[in-house]
């Protein structure tokens, strides 16, 4: 049997709050699978925290921390949104998000691996670091959502910081999941054209014309998803691209609970 590497303790670690030495050992009676060693140490008494593992975070906050031409959006997932309010989850929050604005991934990950099992024996639930970005740029727009569930970052090149703070509200209000249309994924695509066709044939289309039909389709669907191409949220007579004029989007981040 091949020895239980460091990183799959501390992985086991994180998702149970055991400690390192009852992961490792639970890790090596269950040939390193991880499922396994959970139920070993939830069968042993030891894992409260490890029942908690499996248990859905549909809750959690957002949180964003800007300096200079550097901004971070951290999302932190738990179960309820009574620990989402509670100061030592918001406060665990703000660490890790400054953090990572001031060290970087790694030192974030490194803090992560120590601070979620402490939060999760603390409050109770299965708490875990979801996404997390690190962007920088010449021009940044950032908003946090009033009750921190929706967080975006949008950096321009040219352009003002309120045009890049109000590209990053239209981005909060209406979800664009890309940049730029030819940026929507083709796998999406794909099953949307599944649709599609399943529908012109309902609507009894000639055949022969789905495929200039869909053309059209494609093209208003991946429109719909992209941030410059979205109707303005405060002048809808325009575009996203149309309201920014000559500033370019060079980077654009978009985190939300559930």
């Amino acid at each position: 049997m091949s020895p239980v590497s460091a990183a799959s303790v501390s992985s086991l670690r994180q998702r149970t709050g055991v400690s390192m030495m009852q992961c490792k050992k639970a890790l090596d009676e269950a040939q390193g699978n991880e499922e396994k060693a959970i139920e070993i140490l939830r069968k042993r008494g030891i894992a409260q925290v490890a029942k908690k593992a499996a248990r859905d975070q549909f809750e959690g906050l957002v949180f964003l921390a800007q300096k200079a031409d550097k901004a971070a959006l951290v999302l932190l997932k738990c179960e309820t949104d009574f620990v989402a309010r509670d100061d030592h989850f918001r406060k665990a929050g703000t660490t890790f998000v400054e953090t990572l604005l001031e060290k970087g991934d790694a030192a974030l990950k490194t803090l992560a691996e120590k601070a979620v099992p402490e939060l999760v024996q603390k409050l109770g639930e299965n708490i875990s670091l979801g996404e997390f970005h690190l962007i920088t740029g010449t021009t940044l727009g950032t908003y946090l959502h009033t009750n921190s569930k929706i967080g975006v970052v949008v950096a321009l090149e040219g352009g003002s910081a309120e045009a890049a703070r109000d590209t990053a509200m239209h981005a909060a209000a209406m979800n664009p999941t890309v940049t730029r249309p030819e940026e929507v994924a083709n796998e999406k695509v794909e099953k949307e054209k599944e649709i599609w066709r399943e529908q012109l044939k309902k609507e009894g289309k000639p055949e022969a014309m789905f495929d200039k039909i869909m053309l059209g389709k494609e093209k208003k669907f991946r429109e719909e998803n992209a941030l410059l191409k979205q109707p303005f949220v405060k002048d809808p007579a325009k575009t996203v691209e149309q309201f920014l004029g000559t500033a370019k989007v060079t980077a654009y981040v978009r985190l939300a609970v559930g």
